[in-house]
Parts: C-alpha cells; sequence; structure tokens
C-alpha cells in the first residue's frame, strides 16, 4: 500500500506541491534531518561528513579542488575545513609544488570519524529512499544523477573533476 502525499485543501495539479523544485527542496530537508538523527553524536554535518570522505580519497588537494570534488563553494568550504581543522580531524600543510597554496590531509581522528560514520550515514540514504522498491530507488538514483549532472553548470557550486597533479 502506497501512501499519498499530503496536500493543501484546494490544490490542483499546478500546485506548489507538485513542483519538482519544491519537492527537491523537501527531499533535502528530509535528508539533512535523518543525517542528525542518524549522526547527531558526531556533531559532524553533511558537508563536513562529505568533506572528510573525499579528503580520505584525495590526500593532499588543494582547497579549491576539494570545492569542486564535494561542490561546495569556496566560502562555505572555507568554513567547513576551518571548523573541521579546529576539531584536529583535517591538517593544511605548504604545498610542495605551490607554498602559496596549502595541500589538506585528513588526519588519522578524522579517518575514525568517517569510518564511525559510514554505517549510520548508509542507513540515511536507506532510510531516504525505503517508500521505494529496490528497482524504483535505482531508477531513481540514475535520475538524480542524470539531473544534477546535465544541470550542472547552473550550480552556485557545480561538481568539478580534479586538476592532473604536475610531475
Amino acid at each position: 500500500m502506497t501512501k499519498s502525499a499530503p496536500r493543501a485543501p484546494g490544490d490542483g495539479a499546478a500546485a506548489l506541491y507538485d513542483l519538482p523544485g519544491h519537492l527537491v527542496r523537501r527531499c533535502h530537508q528530509i535528508s539533512m534531518a535523518l543525517f542528525h538523527e542518524e549522526c547527531a553524536d558526531s556533531g559532524v554535518t553533511p558537508p563536513q561528513y562529505g568533506t572528510l570522505r573525499t579528503l580520505a580519497r584525495h590526500p593532499g588537494i588543494d582547497q579549491i579542488t576539494l570545492a569542486g570534488l564535494v561542490a561546495l563553494d569556496r566560502t562555505t568550504l572555507g568554513d567547513v575545513v576551518a571548523r573541521l581543522e579546529a576539531n584536529g580531524l583535517l591538517r593544511r600543510e605548504a604545498s610542495r609544488e605551490d607554498r602559496r597554496t596549502k595541500s589538506l590531509y585528513i588526519t588519522d581522528a578524522g579517518r575514525r570519524l568517517v569510518k564511525s560514520l559510514d554505517t549510520a550515514v548508509a542507513r540515511v540514504q536507506r532510510r531516504l529512499i525505503a517508500p521505494l522498491d529496490a528497482s524504483e530507488q535505482a531508477r531513481f538514483i540514475e535520475y538524480l544523477a542524470r539531473i544534477a549532472n546535465e544541470n550542472n553548470e547552473y550550480s552556485r557550486a557545480p561538481l568539478r573533476a580534479p586538476r592532473a597533479r604536475k610531475g
């Protein structure tokens, strides 16, 4: 049995509740609420978790490259990096290639935190799409990825691949 979407009385087919942008925003709110419920004890936000996960896979990248990989604007990422550094979860070092930039590294404490949160974050993802059956879930993820990828240029913080390293 499927649940019907809650609607305001008297709304027609073109109501706010049928607009994709509105529904995406609501799903984002739900995703954030689930994350905070599952990961409340960690004190970590979704952007902080994403930043740490990315640094674990790309140690030594600079902040601009990191911003592109996690699709956060530079100002937001700057705040995230400062908080993570203050909490001992990442460190900044002068770059070997360019002394004007800093290379970022996840610390051992950051790695332990990410590892401890991975199961909870996976649970968030499962709970978010639980109303869909397995084939619907796969198609939903495929459609979301396609929408995000094909509209990437419109994002205020587009996803960008890392630059090739010199050397």
